[in-house]
Protein backbone atom coordinates (compact mmCIF):
# COMPACT_ATOMS: atom_id res chain seq x y z
CA UNK A 1 0.00 0.00 0.00
CA UNK A 2 1.01 3.55 -0.98
CA UNK A 3 -0.11 6.66 0.53
CA UNK A 4 0.67 10.57 -0.18
CA UNK A 5 -0.23 12.96 2.54
CA UNK A 6 0.22 16.50 2.22
CA UNK A 7 0.03 18.74 5.04
CA UNK A 8 0.72 22.63 5.06
CA UNK A 9 0.92 23.86 8.21
CA UNK A 10 1.95 23.26 12.09
CA UNK A 11 -1.52 22.09 13.43
CA UNK A 12 -1.55 19.62 9.99
CA UNK A 13 1.68 18.50 10.47
CA UNK A 14 0.74 16.68 14.51
CA UNK A 15 -2.32 15.33 12.37
CA UNK A 16 0.24 13.45 9.97
CA UNK A 17 2.22 12.88 12.95
CA UNK A 18 -0.86 11.10 14.37
CA UNK A 19 -2.26 10.22 10.77
CA UNK A 20 1.28 8.01 9.90
CA UNK A 21 1.82 6.22 13.43
CA UNK A 22 -2.12 4.92 13.16
CA UNK A 23 -1.59 3.76 9.56
CA UNK A 24 1.12 2.12 10.33
CA UNK A 25 -0.04 0.45 12.88
CA UNK A 26 -2.57 -0.91 10.83
CA UNK A 27 -0.83 -1.79 7.44
CA UNK A 28 3.06 -1.80 8.88
CA UNK A 29 4.59 -2.05 5.56
CA UNK A 30 2.95 0.98 4.50
CA UNK A 31 4.96 3.30 1.79
CA UNK A 32 4.61 7.24 2.70
CA UNK A 33 5.40 9.56 0.68
CA UNK A 34 4.23 13.59 0.78
CA UNK A 35 4.75 16.92 2.12
CA UNK A 36 5.08 17.29 6.41
CA UNK A 37 6.77 19.05 8.59
CA UNK A 38 8.70 18.74 12.13
CA UNK A 39 6.10 16.47 13.47
CA UNK A 40 6.17 14.30 10.70
CA UNK A 41 9.42 13.97 9.81
CA UNK A 42 10.47 12.52 13.03
CA UNK A 43 8.12 9.45 12.32
CA UNK A 44 10.56 8.67 9.69
CA UNK A 45 8.55 10.61 6.95
CA UNK A 46 10.97 12.08 4.18
CA UNK A 47 9.42 15.66 3.18
CA UNK A 48 9.38 16.33 -0.87
CA UNK A 49 10.61 19.95 0.56
CA UNK A 50 10.35 21.76 3.40
CA UNK A 51 6.59 22.82 4.89
CA UNK A 52 7.63 26.01 6.21
CA UNK A 53 7.74 27.45 2.35
CA UNK A 54 3.61 26.80 2.29
CA UNK A 55 2.56 27.37 5.37
CA UNK A 56 1.66 31.27 4.96
CA UNK A 57 -1.77 32.64 5.77
CA UNK A 58 -3.59 35.81 5.23
CA UNK A 59 -3.49 37.45 1.60
CA UNK A 60 -0.24 39.55 1.93
CA UNK A 61 1.82 37.11 2.78
CA UNK A 62 0.62 34.55 -0.18
CA UNK A 63 0.97 37.38 -2.53
CA UNK A 64 4.81 37.80 -1.84
CA UNK A 65 5.47 34.53 -2.03
CA UNK A 66 3.22 33.48 -4.90
CA UNK A 67 6.02 31.99 -7.66
CA UNK A 68 7.07 29.87 -5.01
CA UNK A 69 3.63 28.88 -4.01
CA UNK A 70 3.28 28.13 -7.76
CA UNK A 71 6.08 26.14 -8.17
CA UNK A 72 5.88 24.10 -5.13
CA UNK A 73 2.05 23.11 -6.32
CA UNK A 74 3.64 22.29 -9.75
CA UNK A 75 6.07 19.81 -8.00
CA UNK A 76 3.69 18.17 -5.52
CA UNK A 77 1.15 17.38 -8.19
CA UNK A 78 3.66 16.07 -10.30
CA UNK A 79 5.36 13.71 -7.39
CA UNK A 80 1.67 12.44 -7.03
CA UNK A 81 1.12 11.42 -10.32
CA UNK A 82 4.37 10.02 -10.94
CA UNK A 83 4.11 7.83 -7.52
CA UNK A 84 0.64 6.65 -8.52
CA UNK A 85 -0.59 6.25 -5.11
CA UNK A 86 -3.34 4.38 -3.62
CA UNK A 87 -4.88 7.96 -2.08
CA UNK A 88 -4.09 10.74 -1.33
CA UNK A 89 -4.39 12.77 1.29
CA UNK A 90 -4.80 16.47 1.95
CA UNK A 91 -4.49 17.76 5.53
CA UNK A 92 -5.71 21.07 5.94
CA UNK A 93 -4.16 23.80 4.43
CA UNK A 94 -7.33 24.19 1.13
CA UNK A 95 -5.64 26.56 -0.62
CA UNK A 96 -2.29 24.60 -1.24
CA UNK A 97 -3.43 20.93 -0.78
CA UNK A 98 -6.95 21.09 -3.10
CA UNK A 99 -5.04 22.87 -6.26
CA UNK A 100 -2.70 20.29 -5.93
CA UNK A 101 -5.91 17.88 -5.94
CA UNK A 102 -7.52 19.32 -9.02
CA UNK A 103 -4.03 18.54 -11.43
CA UNK A 104 -3.81 15.06 -9.84
CA UNK A 105 -7.63 14.01 -10.62
CA UNK A 106 -7.17 15.31 -13.80
CA UNK A 107 -4.59 12.78 -14.80
CA UNK A 108 -5.35 9.70 -12.06
CA UNK A 109 -9.40 9.87 -12.18
CA UNK A 110 -9.57 6.71 -10.38
CA UNK A 111 -7.17 7.98 -7.17
CA UNK A 112 -8.48 8.12 -4.00
CA UNK A 113 -8.62 11.64 -2.39
CA UNK A 114 -9.51 11.97 0.98
CA UNK A 115 -9.31 15.76 2.46
CA UNK A 116 -8.49 15.53 6.59
CA UNK A 117 -9.65 18.30 7.90
CA UNK A 118 -11.94 20.23 5.19
CA UNK A 119 -12.11 24.21 4.24
CA UNK A 120 -14.33 25.98 6.68
CA UNK A 121 -17.29 25.67 4.22
CA UNK A 122 -19.79 26.42 7.02
CA UNK A 123 -17.99 29.59 8.05
CA UNK A 124 -17.99 31.16 4.48
CA UNK A 125 -17.90 30.55 0.36
CA UNK A 126 -19.88 27.65 1.24
CA UNK A 127 -20.03 27.12 -2.61
CA UNK A 128 -16.88 25.06 -1.89
CA UNK A 129 -18.74 22.34 -0.58
CA UNK A 130 -20.43 21.17 -3.82
CA UNK A 131 -16.96 22.11 -5.83
CA UNK A 132 -15.36 19.49 -3.95
CA UNK A 133 -17.47 16.90 -5.68
CA UNK A 134 -15.37 16.74 -8.34
CA UNK A 135 -12.22 15.53 -6.92
CA UNK A 136 -12.68 14.86 -2.78
CA UNK A 137 -14.08 11.26 -2.21
CA UNK A 138 -14.12 11.93 1.34
CA UNK A 139 -14.06 14.08 4.39
CA UNK A 140 -12.73 13.42 7.68
CA UNK A 141 -14.15 16.03 9.59
CA UNK A 142 -12.95 16.86 12.87
CA UNK A 143 -15.57 19.00 14.18
CA UNK A 144 -19.49 17.29 14.99
CA UNK A 145 -21.58 19.78 13.10
CA UNK A 146 -19.30 19.34 9.35
CA UNK A 147 -21.22 16.41 8.10
CA UNK A 148 -24.73 18.02 8.53
CA UNK A 149 -23.30 21.01 7.06
CA UNK A 150 -21.90 19.24 3.79
CA UNK A 151 -25.05 17.09 3.48
CA UNK A 152 -26.56 20.47 3.70
CA UNK A 153 -24.08 22.14 1.00
CA UNK A 154 -24.50 19.03 -1.66
CA UNK A 155 -20.44 18.61 -0.32
CA UNK A 156 -18.97 15.40 -0.73
CA UNK A 157 -19.36 12.21 2.08
CA UNK A 158 -18.06 13.78 5.18
CA UNK A 159 -17.43 11.88 8.50
CA UNK A 160 -16.89 13.06 12.21
CA UNK A 161 -14.18 11.14 13.13
CA UNK A 162 -13.67 13.34 16.22
CA UNK A 163 -10.72 16.64 17.09
CA UNK A 164 -7.49 15.00 17.52
CA UNK A 165 -7.17 17.41 21.01
CA UNK A 166 -9.81 14.27 22.13
CA UNK A 167 -5.87 12.43 22.66
CA UNK A 168 -4.49 14.81 24.75
CA UNK A 169 -7.10 15.44 26.86
CA UNK A 170 -5.33 13.64 29.92
CA UNK A 171 -2.24 15.91 29.09
CA UNK A 172 -4.11 18.66 29.64
CA UNK A 173 -6.50 18.47 32.24
CA UNK A 174 -6.12 19.69 35.32
CA UNK A 175 -7.47 20.09 38.77
CA UNK A 176 -9.71 22.90 38.77
CA UNK A 177 -9.07 23.72 42.59
CA UNK A 178 -4.97 23.79 42.21
CA UNK A 179 -5.40 25.88 38.95
CA UNK A 180 -6.72 28.75 40.89
CA UNK A 181 -3.39 29.36 41.81
CA UNK A 182 -1.05 28.64 38.91
CA UNK A 183 0.53 30.78 36.03
CA UNK A 184 -1.12 32.78 33.51
CA UNK A 185 -0.25 31.46 29.76
CA UNK A 186 0.51 33.98 27.29
CA UNK A 187 -0.29 32.36 23.24
CA UNK A 188 0.40 34.61 20.76
CA UNK A 189 0.56 32.00 17.81
CA UNK A 190 2.20 29.08 15.92
CA UNK A 191 2.81 31.09 12.86
CA UNK A 192 5.11 34.05 12.38
CA UNK A 193 2.63 36.16 10.71
CA UNK A 194 0.21 36.06 13.85
CA UNK A 195 3.22 36.40 16.46
CA UNK A 196 4.07 39.41 14.73
CA UNK A 197 0.79 40.96 15.20
CA UNK A 198 -0.20 39.76 18.43
CA UNK A 199 3.16 40.56 19.92
CA UNK A 200 2.75 44.11 20.94
CA UNK A 201 -0.82 44.02 22.34
CA UNK A 202 -0.29 40.31 24.80
CA UNK A 203 3.20 42.16 25.49
CA UNK A 204 1.29 45.25 26.98
CA UNK A 205 -1.78 43.75 28.26
CA UNK A 206 1.11 41.25 30.88
CA UNK A 207 2.97 44.48 31.36
CA UNK A 208 -0.66 46.32 32.78
CA UNK A 209 -1.42 43.41 34.52
CA UNK A 210 1.41 42.87 36.04
CA UNK A 211 1.39 46.38 37.58
CA UNK A 212 -2.08 45.34 39.02
CA UNK A 213 -1.66 42.33 40.02
CA UNK A 214 1.94 41.89 40.64
CA UNK A 215 3.53 38.36 41.91
CA UNK A 216 2.27 36.68 38.83
CA UNK A 217 3.97 33.89 37.21
CA UNK A 218 3.99 34.03 33.09
CA UNK A 219 4.36 31.41 30.78
CA UNK A 220 4.83 31.21 27.29
CA UNK A 221 4.82 27.84 25.17
CA UNK A 222 5.48 27.84 21.86
CA UNK A 223 6.80 26.10 18.74
CA UNK A 224 10.11 25.36 17.49
CA UNK A 225 9.20 27.03 14.27
CA UNK A 226 8.87 30.35 15.93
CA UNK A 227 11.05 29.92 19.11
CA UNK A 228 13.94 32.46 17.80
CA UNK A 229 11.03 34.92 17.06
CA UNK A 230 9.50 34.87 19.99
CA UNK A 231 12.60 35.33 22.36
CA UNK A 232 13.23 38.13 20.48
CA UNK A 233 10.04 39.84 20.69
CA UNK A 234 9.69 39.11 24.47
CA UNK A 235 13.26 40.39 25.05
CA UNK A 236 11.38 44.19 24.76
CA UNK A 237 8.38 43.44 26.81
CA UNK A 238 8.36 44.99 30.30
CA UNK A 239 7.31 41.10 31.88
CA UNK A 240 9.33 38.72 30.33
CA UNK A 241 7.16 35.18 30.68
CA UNK A 242 9.07 31.88 30.26
CA UNK A 243 9.24 30.66 27.23
CA UNK A 244 8.76 26.65 27.12
CA UNK A 245 9.19 24.69 24.02
CA UNK A 246 9.22 21.01 25.49
CA UNK A 247 5.95 19.32 25.15
CA UNK A 248 6.16 17.73 28.70
CA UNK A 249 6.64 20.82 29.68
CA UNK A 250 3.67 22.65 27.40
CA UNK A 251 1.18 20.68 28.88
CA UNK A 252 1.97 20.42 32.30
CA UNK A 253 1.52 24.50 31.64
CA UNK A 254 -1.13 23.58 30.42
CA UNK A 255 -2.56 21.64 33.93
CA UNK A 256 -1.66 24.08 35.66
CA UNK A 257 -2.56 27.20 34.32
CA UNK A 258 -5.29 29.70 36.16
CA UNK A 259 -5.79 31.77 33.02
CA UNK A 260 -4.59 32.26 29.30
CA UNK A 261 -4.50 34.80 26.60
CA UNK A 262 -4.83 33.80 23.55
CA UNK A 263 -4.54 34.06 19.44
CA UNK A 264 -7.35 32.57 17.90
CA UNK A 265 -7.00 29.18 16.37
CA UNK A 266 -6.52 25.71 18.06
CA UNK A 267 -4.90 26.52 20.64
CA UNK A 268 -8.23 27.63 21.92
CA UNK A 269 -9.51 24.29 22.02
CA UNK A 270 -6.68 22.90 24.20
CA UNK A 271 -7.30 25.59 26.65
CA UNK A 272 -10.95 24.50 27.08
CA UNK A 273 -10.16 21.14 27.50
CA UNK A 274 -8.03 21.52 30.34
CA UNK A 275 -10.39 23.82 31.62
CA UNK A 276 -8.34 27.23 31.58
CA UNK A 277 -10.16 30.25 31.67
CA UNK A 278 -8.67 32.32 28.63
CA UNK A 279 -9.39 35.69 26.66
CA UNK A 280 -9.14 35.43 23.45
CA UNK A 281 -7.83 37.34 20.50
CA UNK A 282 -7.12 38.16 16.94
CA UNK A 283 -5.70 40.77 14.25
CA UNK A 284 -5.41 40.52 10.56
CA UNK A 285 -4.55 42.93 8.22
CA UNK A 286 -6.50 45.71 6.92
CA UNK A 287 -6.73 44.63 3.59
CA UNK A 288 -7.88 40.99 4.93
CA UNK A 289 -10.80 42.82 7.47
CA UNK A 290 -12.12 43.94 4.40
CA UNK A 291 -13.08 40.76 2.45
CA UNK A 292 -13.59 38.83 6.07
CA UNK A 293 -16.05 41.30 6.86
CA UNK A 294 -18.42 40.65 4.03
CA UNK A 295 -17.40 36.59 3.42
CA UNK A 296 -17.41 35.12 6.91
CA UNK A 297 -21.01 33.71 7.66
CA UNK A 298 -20.35 33.24 11.08
CA UNK A 299 -20.68 35.05 14.30
CA UNK A 300 -17.85 33.67 16.72
CA UNK A 301 -14.22 32.64 15.69
CA UNK A 302 -12.83 30.77 18.62
CA UNK A 303 -13.13 27.07 18.16
CA UNK A 304 -14.78 25.83 21.73
CA UNK A 305 -17.59 28.84 20.97
CA UNK A 306 -18.56 27.30 17.73
CA UNK A 307 -18.46 23.69 19.14
CA UNK A 308 -20.41 24.84 22.10
CA UNK A 309 -22.80 27.32 20.48
CA UNK A 310 -22.02 29.88 22.35
CA UNK A 311 -19.51 32.57 23.69
CA UNK A 312 -17.75 30.25 26.64
CA UNK A 313 -14.61 32.59 25.65
CA UNK A 314 -14.48 36.05 25.01
CA UNK A 315 -13.16 37.14 21.54
CA UNK A 316 -11.62 40.60 21.11
CA UNK A 317 -10.54 41.30 17.44
CA UNK A 318 -8.84 44.20 15.49
CA UNK A 319 -8.48 47.08 17.30
CA UNK A 320 -10.42 45.32 20.59
CA UNK A 321 -7.69 43.45 20.50
CA UNK A 322 -5.47 46.31 22.33
CA UNK A 323 -3.00 45.86 25.51
CA UNK A 324 -5.75 47.93 28.00
CA UNK A 325 -8.76 45.95 27.19
CA UNK A 326 -7.04 42.74 27.18
CA UNK A 327 -5.76 43.22 30.33
CA UNK A 328 -8.76 44.32 31.94
CA UNK A 329 -10.48 41.16 30.85
CA UNK A 330 -7.17 39.03 32.20
CA UNK A 331 -7.92 40.55 35.81
CA UNK A 332 -11.86 39.12 35.48
CA UNK A 333 -10.77 35.59 35.58
CA UNK A 334 -7.48 35.32 37.25
CA UNK A 335 -9.06 35.25 40.74
CA UNK A 336 -12.65 33.68 41.52
CA UNK A 337 -15.26 35.60 39.64
CA UNK A 338 -18.49 35.25 38.80
CA UNK A 339 -16.74 35.71 34.79
CA UNK A 340 -14.81 32.91 35.50
CA UNK A 341 -17.58 30.49 36.93
CA UNK A 342 -19.42 31.39 33.75
CA UNK A 343 -16.41 30.28 31.63
CA UNK A 344 -15.91 27.25 32.98
CA UNK A 345 -19.72 26.31 33.68
CA UNK A 346 -19.57 26.52 29.15
CA UNK A 347 -16.76 24.65 29.25
CA UNK A 348 -18.05 21.36 30.63
CA UNK A 349 -20.26 21.20 27.58
CA UNK A 350 -17.49 20.87 25.13
CA UNK A 351 -16.51 17.15 25.66
CA UNK A 352 -19.90 16.24 25.28
CA UNK A 353 -20.23 18.01 22.24
CA UNK A 354 -17.02 16.52 20.59
CA UNK A 355 -17.05 12.98 22.17
CA UNK A 356 -16.58 9.69 20.25
CA UNK A 357 -16.82 6.17 20.74
CA UNK A 358 -15.23 5.43 24.31
CA UNK A 359 -11.87 4.47 23.81
CA UNK A 360 -11.08 5.54 20.30
CA UNK A 361 -8.96 7.75 19.53
CA UNK A 362 -9.15 10.07 15.70
CA UNK A 363 -6.24 9.01 14.75
CA UNK A 364 -7.10 5.96 14.50
CA UNK A 365 -10.61 6.74 13.12
CA UNK A 366 -8.96 8.59 10.80
CA UNK A 367 -6.60 5.19 9.37
CA UNK A 368 -9.63 2.63 9.56
CA UNK A 369 -11.62 5.70 7.50
CA UNK A 370 -8.35 5.90 4.41
CA UNK A 371 -7.89 1.69 4.69
CA UNK A 372 -12.01 1.11 3.89
CA UNK A 373 -11.92 3.24 1.10
CA UNK A 374 -9.05 1.89 -0.37
CA UNK A 375 -10.01 -1.70 0.49
CA UNK A 376 -6.95 -1.85 2.56
CA UNK A 377 -8.32 -3.67 5.74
Amino acid sequence: MKIYMIAGEPSGDLLGQGLIRAIRARAPDVELLGVGGEAMRGENFDSLFPMNEISLMGVLPVLANLRNLLKRIDQTARAVIAARPDALILIDSPDFTHRVAKRVRRVLPDLKIVNYVGPTVWAWRPGRAKKMRAYVDLILAIFPFEPEAHLRLDGPRCLYIGHPVIERAAQLRGDDETKKLGPVLVLPGSRASVVQRMGAPFGEAIARLDAEHPGLEYILPTATSVLEQVRAMTAGWPVKPRVVVDDAEKYAAFRSARAALAASGTVALELAMSRTPAIVAYRIPRIEEFFARRLIQVNMVSLPNLIIGEKAYPEYLQDEANGALLAARLAEIIEDSPERRRQLAALSLLRERIAIAEGQKPSEKAAEAICELIGAN
